[in-house]
């Protein structure tokens, strides 16, 4: 990105950020001033527990580290329900001590508002004992009324009823769903196509189907679980055993929500900065790609930089710029700050360090060679022990084909470290090399064996004429004289081809005249020469010469 749009991208951030936290300000209204004690803090927030009767929440209570909030809630809710479910109503009565207030039940101390309570609150504790002494007092008369046989037989009716609906409704709902499906088949099965972008194909026809149709389960899976979910916390409710698994299963369902709410909406500023730093990198990285693709069309020139070196110095530079993209942006992706994503990325991080040595290597190899222009498609090459024309180069690996038609694939990092040899480069200029060597002995005129060399290779078609041909005398061996012939040719791939037909001339020509080409196990002068005589070159079953007209 350039030093213009980077500023004026965080100033678009900032901007946001403050009108979301205005807005988040004026949504909660004028800050009242404080006149009780100080808000309690998270850590205290920590220290209180409800007490609960019939899933029902009667307050909360003050816990310290020697006698805990959960065990003193638990024994205020054991006290009540002893009380409520034992003898005649009891009268609730207050009692001021001088560190706290005391409910007692007919004369007997029952529950103790303590000043901890009552700063956790924030108001009097006189007033919290009151409002203390009346919820007991309610839950003692609930839990009465809700245990009376009249009450539970008539819920149990109730839940008899509710369950027959329920069924009824989920039956219902099935054969409506069914018949829905069916009806969507009838009507538009025999319209529906493949989804098509002009040529591009996008989904074809039973795709939509099954698009189609899975929505319409999803559909019916979801009514399920919204009348289970009804079903269940209204019968769950009528029984007071029951009634806090009902209120617990607003809890799974709303919590989770609220949570995931609360969650993106911390996360709008964040998801905000990563949208305007994707914008700003595709931009950059279109920019970058035009530009090279003018140096690949040889549009813009570059000194000492070749065209061919573009599309690769191209994909470096979009490496580059995304990974500097990904620094930037890592501590605004949602969870990054989390000792959980933390540790996911460690330890990618070590599975791909000790995993890619060699992909790494043969990747920098790949490049390495792309700048090196050892050979391109098309090169007929020798590396190691492999002859063969490159048909496919990659950034891991190159693929040869061989003149048997295999398919040899070398790892870069092979090619790296090992010599090249490369019969194409100079071939559409001066031309390749071939050369093949015969001894002959001494007592041949070494002018007429350079002479039938030169005619040998003058009469194989595929080969240069200019320039011409020439011979050199490579050792005056022990027993016979080492000639080279070396020619010229423009077509490498065809050089087996070509030496094939160069060595059956130099035979026929050695014939015709005569002349025996030495053995490497040649001991002595036989009695006759090795030479074939014309009358036998077309022995049989070779096909006899054809027949010149007159």
């Amino acid at each position: 990105m350039n030093k213009m749009t980077q500023p004026r991208s965080l100033l678009f951030l900032l901007a946001t950020m403050v009108a979301f936290g205005s807005a988040r300000v004026i949504a909660q209204g004028p800050q009242q001033p404080q006149t009780g004690p100080p808000p309690v803090q998270e850590q205290s927030l920590e220290l209180r527990a409800p007490v609960v009767i019939d899933g029902e929440v009667l307050f909360h209570v003050r816990g310290v580290a020697s006698y805990s909030a959960e065990r003193r809630a638990g024994e205020f809710a054991t006290r009540i329900r002893r009380v409520a479910s034992t003898g005649p109503e009891p009268l609730l009565s207050l009692e001021e001590q001088a560190y706290s207030t005391v409910i007692r039940a007919d004369g007997v101390p029952f529950v103790a508002v303590l000043d901890a309570d009552a700063a956790l609150e924030g108001v009097d504790r006189h007033v919290l004992a009151e409002a203390w002494r009346r919820r007991i007092a309610d839950a003692i008369a609930a839990y009465r009324q809700a245990r009376q046989p009249a009450v539970i037989g008539r819920h149990v009716v109730y839940a008899i009823v509710a369950t027959l609906a329920f069924l009824i409704a989920v039956y219902v709902g099935r054969r409506l769903i069914q018949r829905l499906q069916a009806r969507v088949t009838r009507r538009y099965g025999a319209h529906v196509t493949d989804v098509r972008i002009q040529s591009f194909h996008i989904l074809s026809g039973d795709q939509v189907w099954r698009i189609v149709h899975g929505s319409l389960n999803l559909l019916r899976a979801a009514t399920f679980l919204a009348l289970l979910y009804t079903y269940l916390r209204w019968v769950l409710s009528l029984f007071p055993w029951t009634r806090g698994t009902s209120n617990q299963l607003v809890t799974l369902v709303v919590d989770p929500m609220q949570r995931i709410g609360r969650s993106i909406v911390e996360m709008i500023p964040d998801l905000i900065f990563l949208a305007i730093l994707f914008v700003i990198v595709r931009g950059v990285l279109r920019v970058v790609e035009l530009f090279f693709d003018s140096v690949a069309a040889d549009r813009v020139k570059l000194r000492n930089f070749e065209a061919a070196w573009a599309r690769p110095t191209y994909k470096l530079v979009r490496v580059l710029i995304i990974a500097l993209a990904l620094v930037v942006a890592y501590p605004y992706v949602p969870g990054s700050e989390t000792d959980a994503f933390k540790g996911v990325t460690l330890f990618l991080g070590v599975v791909l360090s000790l995993g890619s040595s060699s992909f790494i290597t043969n990747l920098i190899a790949g490049y390495s060679m792309t700048y090196r222009r050892a050979f391109k498609v098309g090169d007929r090459v020798k590396i190691g022990e492999h002859v063969g024309a490159v048909v496919r180069t990659r950034l891991l690996a190159t693929h040869l084909r061989t003149i048997k038609n295999e398919e040899v694939i070398v790892p870069n990092s092979l090619i790296v470290g090992t010599e090249v040899v490369n019969f194409s480069s100079f071939a559409k200029g001066p031309g390749l090399i071939l050369h093949t060597t015969v001894g002959v002995g001494y007592g041949t005129p070494w002018r007429q064996v350079e002479a039938m060399l030169i005619e040998a290779a003058e009469r194989t078609p595929g080969l240069l004429r200019e320039p011409r041909p020439f011979v050199l005398q490579l050792e005056l061996g022990t027993f016979a004289v080492i000639y080279e012939i070396n020619v010229y040719c423009a077509t490498p791939e065809r050089a087996r081809v070509l030496y094939t037909e160069l060595h059956r001339n130099i035979l026929d020509l050695f014939n015709e005249h005569g002349v025996q080409i030495m053995t490497p196990a040649y001991e002595s002068d036989p009695d006759d020469r090795k030479v074939v005589s014309a009358e036998a070159w077309h022995a049989p079953p070779a096909a006899p010469p054809p027949t010149l007209p007159h």
